[in-house]
């Protein structure tokens, strides 16, 4: 491990302490630098150098190692001062955080200063340029450095060949000149001598303290580790790929943002914390280009001041101490720091508009002498060469980064979906440079990343391993300044016959590999001259579909491509034949008859012994040849998992569209995934092991939706059977490792509800105990509440089967004579599962639904009543039995107690209201069964009719009348029912009862509230009508028999009276009727305009089209003519036997009328005229009867 030292440099004690501030020509430019890595110790106080001090003359410390001077302190006198191929990429993969978005350039600082000086400059610019998101890469290409080494390796001679061809024909390496080493090795020893020791001379008396400047840099250590690279990056360049500079600066030059590499020196001492120090001849003036490369220096490394040394042929002569604010007002040096900042803005906006493809090798070009600056695409030259062995150098390196960037977005992307069409461009473009004989596991790894980018709908997944490094230390870069000033000496004096030349072969018009060109260095001086609006890729572009499917598709796709290229690097070392990836693996079904019972519970301790982690041996090959630990085995990890979450995927959306055939294969196809995965995995993970589970619990679902939808059968066998050939291919993958048959039983589709529900069952229960199980144990999770609730559910829905199953076979008995075992065993099998299932409800505190199921097994309860009821041959039933009363008597148990797990009607209104109309249902139906088959051979009729009444006032207790719901017309109709049945009881009892006159009267009073009461709800409710004619006769009945029993004429006149009241009630009835009667009438007569036979309403059929039960009508009628007419007779006698009073003579009159009409009506006219005469007859009298004190409703006190 190796460990860096950051030192962030002190500032201007004017300024802030990481930014500076230069004003120029009134105007202020903008710059910023923050020091990310250096690997010098804080600046120390640099030593003045005496006049007449001997350059020539080596120190005593001359080319020892010194940190002061970082690379320079070791510098070989030859050495190139000019940075790598790939030295950006040293840096870009020490900042990875920083590339794609936050940087606009990572490049040397000597590649910045030799762009902005361009307009200035004759010499010639080559330069490599990669793009990375919006981030640009700068790298010096020294096609001189590459021609040389071409010979040798053969990778640039493509480039070698067009360079010959369209630029310069006649290329010569330029070698060294005698000054060149001379002036290097002066610049050696100066700085040197600069060093504060006991070595050098005398050190400049420090004005500041040196505990301040200590205190004024921030120190922070920076560790990275260092991973073994991997056989892919073993092929890459090694040169340049290291992060060799001395400092690695942020460095904000107005609106961009750059990452530089610097190996400038920096001293401490004087004025200000941080010097730079320069030699100059003073026989040299210094020119444009040297004030800009100084001041573009101590901008970069946020130095404020700089001291320049004049010597004549070696021999010091004095110094200058300049600030850098004014480095641009020098003489003969002076410049526009604003016509900088326009270069600058210029050259980025020219890059970014025309480097627009990523993992493309860009050559930005100028040649010596020349105005024009060309940009060619030199991976596209690459591809048209004609070579057999063409290969871009770059191309590794770019690839490594791109997938080095996505694998860094990755870690945001699960926070900002903003990064999604960023990474998969970047992957994508990584893979389309490897080739995947050469880059296996990159490539993988890419694909591996792109799947994952894909499942936006699950759960995160485990932090992915940092890429492997293509870093190395050590550094043989130095810093010499004398190297760049022969340089800018050589640019201002070029021989202009080179320039012509060079004009003359390169013109814009001749080159059509040119991708752009900037026809005169001159443009760049122009302000916004290349400022550009477009955007090579907006920030937040996201290319991803929204579809479900589709998104699973593109994760199954990436899928099958990461595993073709493990297994291409994966030799097979066992006799496994290869499979065909055109023959379809047939996903069979069986038939649950052929399956048994036997076989279902073996398939189902198989699964449970699946559910859990496997111990896979870590030494031995894996079933393709896979060594466990590999880079091979760790992606098919990853792939056979991320496979399995997509499968899971679609098919829980195939089964939110009721695809549950299709459902039913995909999570077939998630499992043997997941299958495969057991099969080359130790121990899986706590969350691997919850996504196994809910793949178990979504195949119960499945299984448990295909049981209730039956019919649709064929439909679901045949998406079950469609398989695409992405799937085969996934399939014949996994087959390499394992033969997939683990959970075939439970995602067969079987043709059988029964058996799908148990397959159903014991998913859920797999997937609880895998909930708890050793290997989640502490791992708390609300999944196990779901589960739990999923096991309840398909416990009650099983129940429920076969408690349906009973009824059927109830149904298919001709003869109801005693309980077959058959039918018992279903009961004891459904009773088992309710209970079952509200252990699972209790568990999780689910009292809804338990109350539920409570409520089945309170209905289960009234099955097992009913098939106790015995049915003779011809459909007559017998006593009421003991043990229909016991089953019964259960029910009401059940349901008394779902009402008490709800508490109260709040909690859940619609269960309260469903348990309360099945408990009012039973109360009611034992209440009925009672009164019309008393068991008169066990019990006497009194106590009887003592519980008939108790269970009719029950059930009456629970209907409830005043709540509006769906149930209300039916609650009204059974309490109208109940009160009716109460009044006939209370009828019954007073007709029996003798002598206790007291008790008579009570039961008189109690038959009237209870018939007055039926006849209210019976006329709310407008269906029932010969219903509540019913009651009204029979309550007309009942006055009658009052009074008979009466001694005094007046008694028994007031009994009539009062019983014609109750007569004229029926007229409503009667209305009902008639309006029913119209109805069907009308409808007979459409039917006959339509030409088709109607049977007419009045003959005597049993039922009619309007819901008459015309059979009952007819009777009904019958009754009420004969009642009537009883009552209007023995009025008339009764009224005649006294001398009548002058209203009394009017009553008389009137029924004489009605009687009379009613002996004369003719009984064989059609029903519909003799309801509209009883209507009629019946408003004759309700004038007359309704001035009467005593009225109808009137006798309800008890």
């Amino acid at each position: 491990m190796h460990w860096r030292k950051v030192v962030v440099l002190p500032a201007p004690k004017t300024t802030n302490m990481q930014d500076s501030a230069v004003c120029s020509d009134s105007s202020e430019i903008k710059s910023r630098a923050v020091v990310k890595y250096s690997a010098a110790p804080p600046p120390t106080s640099y030593a003045l150098l005496q006049e007449k001090t001997d350059l020539k003359l080596p120190p005593a410390n001359w080319l020892r190692e010194n940190t002061q001077l970082g690379s320079a302190g070791t510098t070989i006198l030859g050495s190139s001062s000019r940075s790598k191929p790939f030295s950006s990429f040293g840096m870009a993969y020490d900042f990875i955080d920083c590339i794609g978005d936050d940087v606009d350039v990572v490049s040397d600082s000597e590649n910045i200063k030799k762009l902005l000086k361009i307009p200035f400059s004759k010499s010639h610019v080559s330069m490599a340029v990669h793009r990375v998101g919006r981030t640009l890469l700068l790298d010096e290409l020294d096609i001189q450095e590459l021609f040389m080494k071409s010979s040798q390796t053969g990778d640039w001679t493509w480039l070698k060949e067009f360079y010959q061809r369209l630029i310069d024909q006649k290329w010569q390496r330029k070698k060294k000149s005698k000054e060149h080493w001379y002036q290097s090795a002066i610049l050696s020893k100066f700085l040197y001598y600069s060093i504060n020791g006991n070595d050098a001379e005398e050190a400049v008396p420090d004005n500041s303290n040196e505990g301040d400047v200590k205190n004024g840099a921030e120190e922070f250590s920076y560790s990275f580790m260092s991973t073994q690279s991997d056989a892919e990056e073993s092929d890459a360049p090694k040169e340049g790929l290291r992060n060799d500079f001395v400092r690695n600066i942020r460095w904000t030059f107005e609106d961009i943002h750059m990452l530089v590499g610097c190996n400038m020196p920096i001293f401490g001492g004087g004025r200000y914390p941080a010097v730079s120090l320069r030699l100059r001849d003073s026989n040299k003036p210094i020119n444009v280009l040297t004030g800009i490369d100084y001041w573009l220096d101590n901008l970069m490394c946020n130095v404020p001041e700089l001291v320049m040394y004049f010597h004549i042929d070696g021999i010091v002569q004095k110094y200058e101490k300049i600030k850098t604010e004014d480095i641009p007002h020098l003489e003969n040096s002076t410049f526009s720091t604003k016509v900088v900042k326009d270069i600058a803005q210029n050259i980025l906006s020219f890059l970014k508009s025309n480097c627009t493809k990523e993992g493309h090798t860009y050559w930005l070009f100028k040649a010596s002498g020349s105005d024009i600056v060309k940009l060619y695409d030199l991976t596209t030259l690459c591809e048209e060469a004609e070579e057999e062995k063409c290969q871009n150098p770059f191309t590794l390196p770019v690839a490594v980064l791109l997938y080095k960037v996505a694998g860094n977005l990755m870690l945001r992307a699960r926070q900002n979906r903003k990064h999604y069409g960023t990474i998969r461009i970047l992957l994508l473009n990584c893979v389309e440079l490897l080739d995947q004989e050469q880059h296996p596991q990159i490539i993988a790894s890419a694909y591996c990343m792109l799947s994952e980018l894909f499942l936006l709908d699950l759960a995160s997944e485990d932090s992915r391993d940092e890429g492997e490094s293509l870093q190395s230390r050590g550094s043989e870069d130095s810093y010499t300044d004398e190297d760049r000033e022969e340089d800018e000496e050589e640019e201002l004096t070029e021989n202009r016959a080179d320039n012509a030349s060079f004009s003359s072969r390169s013109s814009p018009q001749d080159d059509n590999n040119v991708v752009a060109v900037i026809p005169s260095v001159g443009e760049l001086l122009v302000p916004d001259r290349y400022r550009s609006t477009h955007q090579i890729r907006p920030s937040d572009i996201l290319p991803i579909s929204q579809d479900k499917e589709e998104k699973c598709r593109h994760v199954l796709s990436y899928v099958l491509k990461g595993l073709k290229a493990v297994d291409s690097s994966v030799k097979q070392e066992s006799d496994l034949p290869a499979a065909d990836p055109n023959t379809p693996i047939p996903l069979k079904y069986e038939d649950s008859d052929a399956i048994g019972a036997c076989a279902s519970e073996k398939a189902t301790c198989l699964l449970l012994e699946r559910a859990g982690p496997m111990q896979v041996d870590q030494k031995r090959p894996t079933r393709s040849g896979m060594i466990p630990g590999s880079w091979q085995h760790h992606m098919k990890l990853q792939l056979f998992l991320k496979a399995s979450k997509a499968y899971y995927v679609l098919s829980d959306a195939a089964s939110n569209l009721l695809k549950y055939g299709q459902a039913l294969r995909y999570i077939k196809l998630s499992l043997q995934c997941y299958d495969a995965y057991c099969s080359v995995s130790s121990a899986p993970q706590p969350q691997v092991l919850y996504f196994h589970s809910q793949c178990l619990s979504l195949c119960g679902d499945i299984q448990l939706m295909l049981a209730q939808n039956a019919s649709n059968r064929a439909a679901y066998l045949e998406e079950y059977s469609y398989q695409t050939k992405e799937d085969q291919e996934i399939l014949h993958s996994l087959h390499r490792e394992s033969s997939c048959q683990a959970f075939n039983m439970e995602t067969d589709l079987a043709m059988d509800p029964e058996y799908q529900l148990f397959v159903s069952s014991k998913c859920y229960e797999a997937a609880y105990e895998l909930l708890v199980s050793k290997a989640l144990k502490g791992h708390e999770s609300d999944q196990q509440a779901q589960v739990l609730k999923r096991l309840g559910n398909i416990r009650n829905e099983m129940g429920v089967y076969y408690m349906n199953q009973a009824v059927a076979m109830q149904a298919e008995k001709e003869v109801k004579k005693s309980v077959s075992v058959a039918e018992q065993e279903l009961w004891k099998k459904s009773l088992a599962f309710f209970e079952n299932g509200m252990k699972d409800f209790e568990a999780i505190g689910d009292n809804t639904n338990i109350s539920l199921l409570l409520c089945n097994t309170g209905r289960l309860m009234r099955v097992c009543a009913q098939a106790h009821c015995a049915v003779s041959a011809n459909q007559s039933r017998g006593e009421f039995s003991p043990e229909e009363a016991l089953y019964y008597n259960k029910a009401m148990d059940y349901y008394l107690q779902a009402i008490r797990s709800l508490t109260i009607r709040e909690n859940n209104p619609a269960v309260w209201d469903s348990v309360n109309w099945e408990l009012s249902t039973t109360y009611f139906t034992l209440g009925t069964l009672l009164q019309d088959y008393p068991p008169l051979s066990r019990k006497a009729q009194e106590p009887i009719q003592r519980e008939v009444t108790e269970m009719m006032m029950n059930s009456l207790k629970y209907c409830d009348l005043q709540t509006e719901s769906a149930r209300q017309p039916l609650y009204q109709h059974r309490a109208a029912v109940i009160h009716f049945r109460l009044a006939s009881i209370y009828n019954s009892r007073f007709r029996n009862q003798v002598g206790n006159e007291q008790l008579r009267k009570l039961q008189r009073s109690l038959t009237e509230f209870h018939y007055s009461k039926a006849v209210s709800l019976f006329l709310s409710h407008k269906d029932y009508p010969c219903e509540l004619l019913g009651t009204l006769l029979e309550w007309v009945s009942f006055a009658e028999f009052t009074m008979e029993g009466q001694s005094s004429s007046a008694a028994k006149l007031k009994s009539l009276t009062g019983a014609l009241q109750i007569m004229t009630e029926t007229r409503s009835a009667f209305q009902l009727i008639h309006s029913k009667l119209q109805k069907e009438e009308a409808e007979v007569i459409f039917s006959e305009a339509l030409g088709e036979s109607a049977q007419s309403p009045d003959v005597a059929s049993a039922s009619s089209t309007s819901g008459l039960n015309l059979l009952e009508v007819m009777k009904l009628i019958g009754l009420f003519e004969q009642s009537f007419s009883f009552l209007l007779l023995q009025l008339l006698k009764r009224m005649t036997q006294q001398k009548p009073s002058h209203k009394d003579e009017e009553l008389l009159k009137t029924y004489k009328d009605v009687y009379t009409k009613l002996l004369r009506a003719d009984k064989n006219k059609p029903l519909l005229s003799r309801v509209m005469l009883y209507m009629e007859l019946l408003q004759q009298l309700t004038p007359q009867t309704g001035s009467e004190d005593t009225g109808a409703h009137s006798r309800q006190s008890l």
